[in-house]
């Protein structure tokens, strides 16, 4: 391939990764945590970008909570022990409510919604309720990294005379693992966020806290939405 053409597929995924209202949102995400964690909840310049950047971000997630309730409703699959089924779903459920309130509180910002107390309220139950999506993706993540550790040790000993890396299922269960492992790392750190941002621990988690580990998670979110480059041509 000549350079231009390197150059033109490079652009195509920057265009294809762009286009996602997700990858947006998640990008803006970067930037209002970033700001936090510059201002430390000091008034200023970056204390205003926090401001503005999560009432934009808010467009991006309307109507999103129907994603979540297509998930609660859409059956699991086959072999799934009960305790991750419904902790899945509580995650589904708790994720749907979260983003239904959370457009409540974009009216009250816009100035549609004019009870500025009830909106504040149903502002912090939603972040309740992304807390608690947060630690049932923590339980379920880990409960999948359990069931993926014990079936690659069953398929490593089948695999005793051969080189293990190079069996294609024992390579997609190992990316699986770290997709999971990075998932719950993220989910940990969500949590945190969600204590910062509901002020349940300010001594501890202060703003610049809350920024810091906001901005990690919406990196991670971003690494999550990248595409897959296309797989070269072998001769």
């Amino acid at each position: 391939m000549s350079t231009l053409d390197v150059t033109r597929a490079e652009l195509a995924l920057i265009v294809l990764y762009l286009n996602k209202a997700e990858a947006r949102d998640k990008i803006c995400r970067a930037i209002q945590y970033g700001s936090k964690f510059l201002s430390n909840g000091q008034p200023g310049t970056a204390q205003n970008v926090d401001k503005s950047t999560s009432l934009a971000r808010k467009v991006f997630r309307l109507f999103k909570f129907v994603n979540d309730l297509h998930g609660l409703i859409s059956p699991v699959p086959q072999g799934t022990p009960l305790p991750l089924v419904l902790l899945g779903k509580s995650k589904n459920a708790l994720l749907s409510t979260f983003l239904f309130l959370d457009q409540v509180v974009w009216l009250h910002r816009s100035g549609i919604y004019k009870n500025k107390e009830r909106a504040e309220l149903l502002g912090r139950i939603s972040l309740f309720c992304w807390m608690g999506s947060s630690i049932c993706t923590t339980l379920v993540e880990l409960g999948e990294l359990g069931r993926l550790s014990v079936s690659m040790k069953k398929l490593e000993k089948n695999l005793k005379n051969s080189d293990k890396y190079k069996n294609e299922e024992y390579r997609g269960k190992l990316q699986k693992s770290n997709e999971r492992t990075l998932a719950l790392v993220k989910a940990g750190m969500d949590i945190v966020v969600a204590v910062g941002l509901l002020q349940l621990a300010p001594k501890k988690v202060t703003p610049r806290v809350t920024g810091a580990f906001g901005f990690v998670t919406s990196l991670i979110s971003c690494y999550q939405l990248l595409p897959s480059p296309p797989k070269s041509k072998t001769t």
